[in-house]
């Protein structure tokens, strides 16, 4: 059996959570800001304790790898390689987006009352990086990537051809800055959607079980910070 410990620190959310053979054992967050250096690791401590496991019984780490928080992204991944490291596990890097779209289709209970039968559902998770500019991709219902990626400022032209025959659904901490430009009738804006390692445990899982997984290097590995880190107040998500 397969038991994997996942890390999210990529937003303002921290998120740990406990994983045996893609199925959620313990889970510990807090929604309260930029307290990730003081969370995560007791965070880690506590779903271990709850699960009633060791750490050395554990297969691999996975960690959200970004883009998101630079300050959020470096904590976590420095963790998550400095257990590596001590326990000799292998790292696994999940897509923070992928991850947020996964919540999404797990979570949202509203989606077979809006989805409209005759065009193909899009997700396009999203991360505010400042001003009207977000982090951004979009997924199948499948999690498969349909655009890469990006960084996007955004306008009233924004996705304009994925929702002229998709219903797209907007979410994440960046999608009511979209929800003020695009009127699209075929987009649709969800609240309450946020970054969680429980959304991790599937993909992670995955990913452990792929005949070809070797893991990341972990003396080599950096988070996918998609753009240069800039200087900012303390909260914003490039801090």
């Amino acid at each position: 059996m397969t038991l994997i410990l996942n890390i999210e620190t990529a937003t303002e959310v921290c998120s740990v959570a406990l994983g045996r053979d893609g199925k959620l054992l313990s889970l510990r967050e807090s929604k309260s800001g930029f307290t990730h250096s003081e969370n995560v690791t007791v965070f880690i401590d506590e779903v271990i304790k709850e699960a009633g496991v060791s750490l050395n019984a554990l297969d691999a780490i996975a960690v959200s790898k970004g883009p998101g928080s630079y300050t959020g992204l470096r904590i976590g991944v420095s963790t998550a390689k400095g257990l590596c490291f001590a326990l000799e596990k292998p790292l696994i890097a999940v897509p923070t987006l992928k991850s947020l779209t996964a919540s999404a289709i797990n979570n949202i209970s509203n989606l077979s009352r809006t989805f409209r039968t005759q065009i193909s559902m899009l997700f396009c998770p999203t991360l505010d990086a400042r001003r009207m500019e977000v982090y951004c991709a979009v997924y199948d219902t499948e999690l498969k990537e349909v655009e890469t990626t990006s960084a996007k400022i955004i306008n009233e032209n924004s996705f304009t051809k994925i929702l002229e025959s998709n219903q797209v659904y907007f979410f994440g901490n960046g999608a009511m800055k979209c929800k003020s430009l695009i009127t699209n009738p075929n987009a649709v804006f969800i609240e309450d959607v946020f970054a969680s390692a429980a959304s991790m445990i599937s993909l992670s899982e995955k990913l452990f079980a792929d005949p070809e997984f070797s893991g990341e290097d972990a003396a080599y590995f950096e988070p996918f910070y998609l753009k240069d880190f800039v200087a900012g107040k303390p909260g914003m998500l490039n801090a």
